[in-house]
């Protein structure tokens, strides 16, 4: 599916591309390429005057504040460098940007990003980060359910495998919203901004 339409109040959220990310191998793009079409994004937001969210996920160190639940695969238990949990400088020093703290892979869950989106008559998001087939689809999902439109730039973002991103991309994402490509939506913003 093509894009069709971004509506006048619409928000860009990207996920987790913070300093501790960076180094994480993406796929099927590369982390530096999503952050660096990430920032073609929010560049082309904050000049039109729209809002841009940069969501962030940190836990305590001891783990307390960890979503609970028994899985398969552990998580946590790692010590995390200092700074890990800060945006990376290529989005980062925009005072006019929204910043969400996140504990989980939802933006929405837990959070005040429905909050900062409804006060500004936000009515669709553009969604970019890492990793596609977690906290971006976590996301997804929770934007569609909570009523907006859902615009997915599948270019700048990424995951810990193709198969991740590419389950998402062509079987979920299909289903929550639209997708695209950067360039895309860009061409998009500019006809309607």
């Amino acid at each position: 599916m093509s894009l069709t339409t971004l509506d006048p109040k619409t928000a860009l959220v990207v996920v987790d591309l913070q300093k501790g990310l960076m180094g994480v191998s993406g796929a099927p793009h590369a982390v530096s390429d999503v952050v660096d079409r990430s920032a073609r994004l929010a560049d082309a937001f904050r000049a039109a005057g729209l809002p841009v969210v940069l969501v962030r996920v940190t836990f305590a160190a001891d783990g307390s504040d960890a979503t609970p639940g028994r899985t398969e695969t552990p998580g946590g238990g790692r010590a995390m460098p200092e700074g890990w949990d800060e945006i990376t400088d290529a989005l980062a020093g925009h005072p006019e940007d929204i910043t969400v703290t996140k504990r989980n892979w939802s933006a929405f869950y837990g959070t005040d990003l429905d909050l900062h989106l409804r006060r500004r008559g936000s009515t669709q998001v553009v969604l970019t980060g890492v990793a596609t087939s977690i906290g971006v689809e976590s996301t997804a999902r929770a934007a569609h359910e909570h009523g907006y439109h859902v615009t997915l730039a599948t270019d700048a973002m990424t995951d810990l495998d193709p198969e991740g991103h590419r389950g998402s991309v062509e079987r979920i994402f299909p289903r929550l919203g639209e997708t695209g490509t950067t360039d895309e939506v860009l061409k998009l913003l500019s006809s309607t901004h």
